[in-house]
């Protein structure tokens, strides 16, 4: 076909819907002839669309212009019967490539175009696409990530950059320069055009950084009153905070994807033979590390909330004391071990395919191509369906623990003694906290309906974000081992110089914290007693 355009002895226009062959008779030595193709309301050609320029001086800028070629020519022994010939290929179908995988569903790079001369000599050619335009190009899904610069090379039966250069002078055009006529073609690559996650808005960093604040500290309290409580019950609260701490930490620190960040100039990119219309996001190791460690930190978080619960069912529903062998170290086992097999069957399912995690953030992946919720995903079955269980069987125990000791009427008691409705309400709280019951928000955010998934979202993120703050409060600050140490503190810097020197009536704190609670006046039952040694109920006191 190229040899065909510069045969004929005269002009030729030759325009069908799926090629174009214009030949034009150059009027001087040297001259720079532009062919170039417009936009239409289809992708047929048409021959009103298709131009020939035989002095021009460069490409053309406009919008309406799709794809161009400039020949620059020279003829030393100008004689008149120079040719140069074009040709436009409405689609590819005529150069299948080995190399070159089409992958979208429309084929956006499919024109070719091609030139050749005949008794002239090239000294340089030009191609330039404007994909800008066409609202293919426009689509939210993808974007224009790279192209190159190619010609069918028929040695190779393939296309090949040899001879050919990306050029940046203008903004608006993918422009190539070629030292060579033949058949010649822009290849593009596109990527979703992902939705990265906004940064942290200010009220998960104070929630979290409230919880990282809390967490730490009621760590540090639960090692320093170890020997007055039995080691199942502060491995269980330690383990719970550690985990939650950990979870917390990476999380304000690693869920944004620094891939956000990265751009990439497609115009300064080297001009390398593409393997495909579509490419993948960058490789980022970082990020797959970091969503492994939140799901490994997030379900164990969820795991030691269940053997919590399995802990208060045996000694408040079953009443089995003293515990079986080995408690500590089969719970242990359990509440670390679990989600660490959940984590690596995961990777060793997803890895291989790029399938583990979102690219929108660093999370377990839950969205398909589309941005839709795909059951395939792994967030489906290896957290929601897994926590999903855990909080079921949470709800269960806390329902009977409730019902069975806190809310309990016991007729032997005299009204001076029963417990308030208060403080009821408060170890209930308590405990609710500490089986993590208010996670259900999370799962009431999958309701498909606007305005009820923005109020649980809220909602849950200011319970999810600051819950190491309500565990810090219901077992640290309400509990009565705190209240006596932070009384003596407060007594010993009342009797320093510095004591002495303030205001008395400073200290109104230290009155509040010496307050007794009727309830300290009486003996308490053994349920009672347990609750609060369990830091799930701290709200009743002990003697």
């Amino acid at each position: 076909m190229q040899n065909f355009s510069v045969s004929n002895g005269s002009t030729l226009e030759v325009v069908q819907s799926n090629i174009a062959i214009r030949t034009v008779s150059p009027r001087e030595p040297s001259a720079k002839v532009l062919f170039s193709a417009m936009r239409g309301s289809t992708d047929s050609l048409v021959s009103d669309r298709i131009k020939v320029d035989e002095q021009a001086t460069g490409l053309k800028t406009d919008d309406r212009t799709e794809i161009q070629i400039l020949v620059n020519i020279t003829s030393t022994n100008f004689t008149g019967r120079e040719r140069v010939g074009f040709v436009l290929y409405q689609n590819d179908k005529l150069f299948p490539s080995k190399i070159y995988k089409t992958q979208l569903e429309e084929n956006y790079s499919n024109r070719i175009i091609s030139s050749n001369v005949n008794g002239t000599v090239v000294n340089n050619v030009k191609i330039a696409l404007n994909p800008q335009p066409n609202p293919q190009y426009n689509r939210s899904e993808f974007w224009l990530h790279n192209y190159a610069c190619v010609f069918w090379n028929y040695s190779l039966d393939d296309w090949d950059t040899a001879g050919c250069i990306k050029e940046t002078d203008s903004s608006k055009l993918l422009t190539c320069s070629c030292n060579h006529t033949t058949n010649f073609a822009l290849l593009m690559s596109f990527r979703i055009n992902y939705k990265y996650a906004r940064p942290l808005e200010m009220l998960s960093y104070i929630g979290c950084g409230l919880s990282i604040a809390s967490l730490s500290c009621t760590i540090v309290f639960q090692i320093l009153i170890r020997k007055h409580r039995k080691t199942s019950i502060t491995l269980m609260d330690v383990s719970l905070c550690s985990a939650m701490l950990i979870f917390n930490i990476i999380f304000v620190s690693g869920i944004e994807n620094t891939n956000a960040n990265k751009t990439v100039d497609k115009n300064s990119a080297a001009n390398v033979m593409l393997q495909s219309d579509k490419e993948g996001p960058p490789a980022n190791d970082w990020c797959t590390a970091v969503a492994a460690l939140l799901h490994y930190f997030l379900l164990a978080t969820f795991m030691w909330t269940g053997l919590n619960a399995v802990q208060m069912y045996l000694l408040f529903v079953e009443q089995q004391r003293p515990l079986f062998q080995h408690y500590n170290a089969i719970m242990s086992l359990i509440g670390w071990g679990v989600p660490a097999l959940f984590v690596s069957i995961t990777l060793g399912a997803t890895y291989s395919n790029s399938n583990y995690r979102q690219e929108e953030f660093c999370w377990l992946a839950v969205l398909d191509s589309h941005q839709n919720f795909s059951a395939e995903k792994p967030l489906l079955w290896a957290f929601l369906f897994p926590v999903a269980f855990i909080l079921l069987f949470n709800i269960f125990v806390f329902g009977r623990t409730i019902i069975s000791v806190i809310w309990k009427e016991n007729k032997k008691l005299t009204s001076t003694k029963k417990t308030s409705v208060v403080k009821k309400i408060l170890a209930t709280i308590s405990i609710a906290i500490t089986l993590g019951i208010t996670w259900i928000l999370g799962y009431l955010m999958l309701i498909d309906h606007e305005k009820t998934n923005i109020v649980f979202s809220y909602v849950f993120c200011i319970f999810s974000a600051t819950q190491g703050l309500q565990i810090f409060v219901f077992q640290v600050l309400r509990t009565t081992i705190f209240r006596n140490k932070v009384t003596d503190v407060f007594e010993a810097f009342q009797h320093t110089k510095i004591g002495r020197a303030l205001n008395p009536r400073s200290y109104f704190l230290l009155g509040i914290l010496n307050k007794r609670n009727p309830s300290e006046f009486f003996k308490t039952t053994d349920s009672t007693r347990q609750v609060d040694k369990l830091s799930l109920a701290g709200n009743f006191e002990e003697q």
